[in-house]
């Protein structure tokens, strides 16, 4: 029960970290989103299918922790032996760059680009329709993204 409520307290934690990130997507001017979310599906599974996962095991190398004298208040002294303490053991997936990047590049031949868009300010959060973006509007500089708790997103270009 305490692990149920420690890993939702993570997961919550997280989310509120990520709503306060920018938007990062991959963008084409016009598109539309469901169109975007099919794309990048496809791209995954295909990048997933040409270069699968590789997880190796690895372990990171020893650490020698040397001899060390202590003494407490009374004066009374001994010595901890020097030692190895093992490196920890973990797991890597050695095909998780290149995949990203065949990712990147299923997306750019579709015409996509990478996008980062910054979080509208509050008064554009407190004033802006509630509505999740639809077809990728033509960005501008004053353009800011409003993130939702559901997972969607709102592109705004702010007068200016």
């Amino acid at each position: 029960m305490v692990s149920q409520r420690l890993s939702f307290a993570v997961f919550v934690g997280v989310m509120a970290l990520a709503s306060c990130a920018p938007l990062s997507i991959y963008y084409k001017e016009g598109a539309e989103v469901s169109r975007l979310q099919t794309d990048e599906l496809q791209c995954e599974i295909s990048a997933l299918s040409d270069v699968p996962v590789n997880n190796q095991i690895r372990q990171e190398p020893p650490i020698f922790i040397p001899a060390r004298r202590y003494c407490d208040g009374a004066g009374n002294c001994y010595i901890r032996h020097g030692r190895f303490e093992r490196g920890d053991i973990y797991t890597v997936d050695v095909n998780a760059n290149l995949r990203a990047r065949a990712e990147q590049q299923c997306m750019l031949d579709k015409g996509y680009a990478p996008t980062t868009i910054p979080n509208c300010p509050n008064t554009v959060f407190r004033a802006a329709p509630k509505a999740s973006t639809r077809v990728l509007p033509r960005l501008t500089p004053q353009s800011c993204a409003i993130k939702y708790q559901d997972g969607t997103w709102q592109i705004v270009n702010q007068p200016g």
